[in-house]
């Protein structure tokens, strides 16, 4: 008999993308300034500090013609 099973898959980030992080420590709006192998920066679009991660996100949902950055 079969299970429901979750599955998950990193997301295929793309420089210049902008992205909204909820429910974690990264949470905010972010730019994607840059992709590794194994890692992934992400630009502040207020501040413009930058962070180097390990690759962690997940695409739950794409969402068309909203506000960025979230003031």
């Amino acid at each position: 008999m079969g299970q429901d099973v979750a599955v998950f898959k990193p997301y295929a980030f793309e420089i210049g993308q902008k992205i909204r992080i909820e429910n974690s420590r990264r949470a905010g709006d972010w730019e994607i300034a840059a992709v590794g192998e194994h890692t992934v920066t992400l630009r502040c679009p207020i501040s413009h500090k930058e962070f180097e991660w390990n690759k962690f996100c997940y695409l739950v949902a794409e969402e068309k013609d909203v506000p960025w950055p979230r003031t």
